[in-house]
């Protein structure tokens, strides 16, 4: 009997998983996992693929990509166990959706470059309209995507249908009519309208970047970074003074932030 290594490397993967999930020898952890409890690993490897991305990290990179394989065959094989779909369908479905998507490259179809991105989303378009379930343009946007990432292809679908502002002046109105809105729900200290008028602003900020060719994720992503590497010079800054940050009033750690920018 041929051992797992001996299979060409997918299959043996395959074959690993089948292994782990068997009824009567496999591990007890890996047997009792279902779609929704092995979801939050799928999206936890997924991040960890773009932090190696991210740091330029391509070794690290390669292991991060096994892992997401990993996940998406270990979901493949929750589904071949209901009867619903193999990982050899995963395959072919992804391959021809690919194929259909790129009418430039296997149909010979005379596309310029700069309309590919909107030829392709034309394309998604009547996917999703061949779907028995379709209802909405917005339908299939994932509800479990980080809420700015969410914002910004929710307008993203709805410029590419028409809904959108020209330019980028009435945004700016926009984002400080949402602020004076904040305000007001403030002054009359209702909670949920300021959670409410909150969202409205962090909407209108993604759009307001959109319109200035802004990745919002990208740029919030960033500005994390810049706020972490700060906060660490700060506290670099305090051990020397033996000092910790409730021991400076407002104005002297405003004075100790600015240094920080300097750096």
């Amino acid at each position: 009997m041929n051992s797992i290594s001996d299979f060409h490397p997918i299959t043996a993967l395959i074959q690993l998983i089948k292994t782990l999930r068997d009824k009567e020898n496999g591990c007890p952890w890996d047997k009792k996992q279902n779609f929704e409890t092995i979801a939050p690993y799928t999206i936890e490897e997924a991040y960890e693929v773009l932090d190696a991305i991210t740091s330029k990290d391509h070794k690290a990179l390669k292991a991060e990509l096994g892992d997401l394989l990993f996940q998406i065959v270990f979901q493949s094989e929750l589904a071949s166990e209901e009867n619903l779909f193999e990982f050899n369908d995963v395959v072919v479905g992804i391959t021809k959706k690919m194929i259909e998507r790129h009418p430039h490259i296997f149909k010979k179809e005379d596309i310029q470059p700069e309309v590919i991105e909107k030829t392709w989303e034309k394309i998604k378009t009547e996917e999703r309209r061949h779907n028995h379930d379709y209802k909405s343009s917005l339908d299939g946007i994932a509800k479990a995507l980080p809420a700015l990432l969410r914002a910004q292809k929710i307008q993203n679908r709805s410029a590419n249908h028409g809904f959108d502002w020209n330019n980028a002046e009435p945004v700016f109105d926009k984002v400080l009519e949402e602020l004076d809105e904040i305000r007001i729900e403030v002054k009359n200290r209702n909670q949920e309208g300021i959670k409410e008028e909150i969202g409205d602003l962090l909407f209108t900020c993604v759009n307001l970047a959109r319109h200035l060719g802004v990745d919002s994720e990208n740029a919030l992503r960033s500005a994390n970074e810049k706020f972490v590497k700060r906060f660490q010079l700060m506290e670099e800054k305090l051990k020397t003074l033996d000092k910790t940050f409730r021991d400076f009033k407002e104005k002297e750690m405003e004075t100790l932030w600015s240094q920080t920018k300097n750096n």
